[in-house]
């Protein structure tokens, strides 16, 4: 009943009291000096800074640094290709080497200071960058590119070899792509594909070689950045301005680490506030996975349960595959706006209908049942025998005339239809033939979503390569599993934005009367004690029982009848965390003998412990109702995190909990009681009255606040169990666990 588990809760101590004790504000935003207003209580940014990167992808002119035209060498096939590249977008090359009089018959400067013109990107192709960029700086350059290796994916000495090339670089007021970067920024796009595209951004290049290759399925790729190890710009900065570009439809990424995870969804809020879906392969669900990824790119991975809640809260659709990444990002881009939610399954075979039914039900999409009007029309067309409620089975013959097209006209024109999807498991020319291009042919007919799964394994029929993959209406996928995906995320993307109101615009920006109060509370480096924490937690209006705190016998029977049979007694000191297993609780006192019995064995096993007591509480016992935790705790990558799940024993047991980054609304402290597997408890089960979650959700919202104002002095909070009473009566923290910085 009162056991407790312990997290962390830090934030950059500087950053955290700017507001509160009023010093100048912390970083730029939007290219400006942060006001006050651009920053939350902890001294947090609220806003996205958006690097203008059009003389990047752009440039009107470029020096490659350490260009070469000798057969062989690796710097000759770099140098080519960024020839070629600077042809293409119309920027003016200028080859820089010590040594050489020209490049390929371009002539060439010996060192950056010669250069003829200030230039917009530098690419260094050297293994020794830092030199460079003082003279970079001089030079007036915007833009760098660091391809060298051998930094913070190599350990701590590259990693403090990074570190002096970071500073430099920020000294120098220059943007910097790299280190240990890639030439995928200059790879050639295809400029006869039109319509929205995908934006990727990658920090492994070959990781993002299957959506590149998308073009080749007629799907437009508008930009390629490849962070690298994200010296400087980093990934967060190219959601940022590719969420702004009007040719972007979707935002596609492969991730091994967040840079800074504020950063991140300050970002990912950006694109969220503009309706710009952003899917991503996040590395690091398994121990495996994260140390790999640390290895590669020398950035953290963060707790996948932080990350995986971090994104789904700020709309960023998490995949697991490159293959649903292509999938995933090329439907986003193309699609329209959903109609209606419900899914229509229409297929040749009644055994290929309804196992797809079974798997996209399953996956959460909704396939609602056609009117009876609706059925009786299909049934014009398609033999009564056959069940046309959905999935809708045709039988086969009609897709090889007329009825075809008239069958799939009349399930789009259903208005509770906002998708219709034809899993084809394989070619049986004419009539896949025909059913294609009709489901095309409608396709351009309609503003609802027409996906078709192309089952064959050869890939070669031409009613795949030119009708399907020639239009750009119909989404056409390979697989089941990758289309139940795309669809899903689409639907909930479209709901997501729909309905998104960012919680940076509601989070606070000065401290909470309860600020001061808790303030004084704080014992630096020390553990509270149970009865100190609870006074914090009554600062900040969290309800905690009657109680009170006794150092005799004598007192303890006094202050049971205050408080009231029956009591708990417990052990109240700086340095105790598990109270229970040491025995020092005890529970359903009913007469004050019992309550001198209960003092004396709680102060003689004290002693026994070498515990030091600053007394012993006595309680109210609170016994009708669901035991929860709620907590604080720090994340490398976020900072500041809420918990909430089932409490007491159970916490430890079953670990059903759910986490948010703040700041977040009540929406989503609603959201995270729908993330427990536990949820029915809260609503009662086997004749127990429901909770009251309105209390619940207050008490998870308090202990937000608490989380953003005290970041910097706290460093774990716990409140296990808090007891969550039938409704309308409310909450209370039964026992507490502060750490103070």
């Amino acid at each position: 009943m009162l056991g407790s588990t312990h997290g962390t809760l830090t934030t950059d101590s500087r950053r955290a009291r700017v507001v509160a004790c009023g010093e100048q504000p912390g970083p730029a935003v939007h290219g400006r000096p942060a006001e006050v207003d651009d920053l939350d209580v902890g001294g947090r940014p609220l806003y996205a800074d958006v690097p203008d990167l059009d003389r990047f992808f752009r440039p009107e002119s470029v020096a490659v640094i350490g260009a070469s035209d000798t057969e062989g060498r690796p710097n000759t096939g770099v140098t080519r290709q960024l020839i070629d590249w600077a042809d293409r977008v119309g920027a003016r090359l200028h080859p820089v080497h010590p040594s050489r009089p020209s490049v390929f018959g371009i002539p060439c400067v010996a060192a950056v200071a010669d250069l003829p013109e200030q230039v917009d990107l530098a690419v260094l192709l050297v293994a020794e960058p830092l030199p460079l960029i003082g003279q970079l700086a001089e030079a007036k350059v915007k833009f760098a590119v660091v391809f060298a290796s051998g930094f913070a994916e190599t350990g701590e000495e590259g990693a403090v070899a990074q570190e002096r090339l970071a500073a430099a670089v920020a000294e120098s007021g220059m943007r910097l792509l790299g280190p240990n970067t890639n030439l995928n920024a200059f790879s050639s796009f295809r400029d006869d594909l039109d319509g929205p595209g995908i934006a990727l951004i990658t920090q492994s290049g070959h990781q993002g070689r299957p959506v590149f290759a998308l073009q080749e399925l007629g799907i437009r790729l508008t930009h390629w950045a490849p962070t690298g190890n994200e010296a400087d710009l980093e990934s967060a900065d190219f959601l940022s301005y590719f969420a702004e570009r009007p040719e972007v439809g979707a935002i596609a990424c492969y991730l091994e680490g967040l840079k800074d995870g504020r950063s991140f969804l300050l970002a990912a809020d950006r694109a969220a506030r503009r309706k710009v879906p952003v899917v991503a392969v996040k590395v690091g669900r398994t121990e495996t996975g994260a140390r790999t990824a640390a290895s590669h790119t020398g950035k953290l991975t963060g707790a996948d349960t932080v990350v995986d809640a971090a994104m789904r809260q700020y709309g960023v659709i998490r995949v697991d595959g490159l293959d649903e990444l292509q999938d995933t990002a090329a439907l986003l881009a193309r699609a329209r706006p959903p109609r209606a939610e419900g899914v229509v399954v229409y297929s040749i075979s009644g055994g290929t209908g309804a196992h797809f039914a079974d798997l996209a039900t399953e996956a959460g999409l909704r396939l609602p049942a056609l009117s009876e009007a609706k059925q009786t029309e299909l049934h014009q067309w398609i033999p009564e025998f056959l069940s046309v409620a959905n999935p809708v089975d045709n039988g086969g013959h009609p897709v090889g005339d007329w009825r075809g097209r008239k069958i799939i006209d009349a399930i789009l024109a259903d208005p509770s239809v906002g998708v219709l999807i034809c899993p084809v498991t394989g070619p049986f020319p004419p009539l896949s033939d025909r059913l294609v291009q009709d489901l095309v042919d409608a396709a351009e007919q309609t503003d609802k979503l027409v996906c078709v799964v192309w089952g064959s394994p050869v890939g070669t029929e031409p009613a795949y390569r030119e009708v399907l993959l020639g239009s750009s209406r119909v989404a056409t996928f390979r697989t089941v599993g990758n289309c139940i995906t795309a669809v899903r995320a689409y639907l909930d993307h479209h709901r997501f934005v729909s309905g998104y109101r960012s919680p940076f615009d509601e989070a606070p920006r000065t401290p909470s009367p309860s600020f001061r109060k808790a303030q004084a509370l704080m014992r630096p480096g020390q553990q509270l004690s149970e009865h100190a924490a609870k006074q914090l937690l009554r600062a900040y209006g969290i309800r905690v029982p009657r109680e009170q705190l006794v150092t005799s016998a004598a007192a303890a029977v006094r202050a049971a009848g205050l408080v009231g049979y029956p009591v708990v007694m417990k052990a109240s000191g700086a340095k105790i965390a598990h109270k229970t297993e040491l025995g020092l609780v005890k529970i359903g006192l009913t007469s004050a003998s019992q309550v001198r019995d209960a003092y004396r064995e709680l102060t003689d096993i004290a002693r026994y412990e070498d515990v030091t007591l600053d007394g012993v509480l006595v309680c109210q016992m609170v016994e009708r109702g669901v035991e929860m935790v709620v907590g604080a705790a720090h994340d490398e990558l976020f900072g500041p995190t809420v918990t909430v799940g089932l409490g007491g024993v159970l916490v430890e047991v079953l670990r059903d909990t759910a986490v948010r980054v703040p700041p977040f609304g009540e929406e989503q402290a609603r959201d995270m009681l729908g993330d427990l597997r536990g949820r029915a408890l809260l609503d009662g089960v086997r004749g127990r009255p429901p909770a009251d979650l309105d209390a619940l959700v207050e008490v998870v919202l308090r202990v937000q606040r608490m989380a953003l104002e005290l970041g910097d002095e706290v460093a774990e909070l716990d409140i296990n169990p808090l007891m969550v009473l039938p409704r309308g009566q409310g909450a209370v923290a039964l026992d507490a666990l502060v750490v103070c910085r």
